[in-house]
């Protein structure tokens, strides 16, 4: 087995070279890990009125909430801006 540090090509998320059946893998995965963690903080009452809200963000013409669709967005931006950070850091470190 050989360990290595991560370089940053190692963590960058390329999501436009993913094809859609991999990226609708990826979508429920972390669609998985983060709802299961949402979840565990909600109590019952709380996880049921989160639903109902939920759905009913929902748009006629795609499958997806807008707010989900939103999220995701910013999710993507916001793992951008520290990919790239973490890219200058390395830079500064290794020069």
């Amino acid at each position: 087995m050989v360990i290595r540090e991560l370089l940053p090509q190692d963590i960058k998320l390329e999501i436009d070279q993913l094809s859609q059946a991999e990226a609708m893998d990826v979508a429920r995965c972390l669609a998985q890990v983060v709802g299961k963690a949402h979840g565990r903080q909600m109590n019952h009452a709380t996880r049921a009125a989160w639903l109902r809200e939920a759905r009913r963000g929902r748009s006629k013409t795609i499958d997806t909430p807008s707010w989900l669709w939103n999220g995701v967005v910013e999710l993507l931006g916001s793992h951008e801006v520290a990919y790239l950070e973490h890219c200058r850091r390395y830079a500064l470190e290794t020069a």
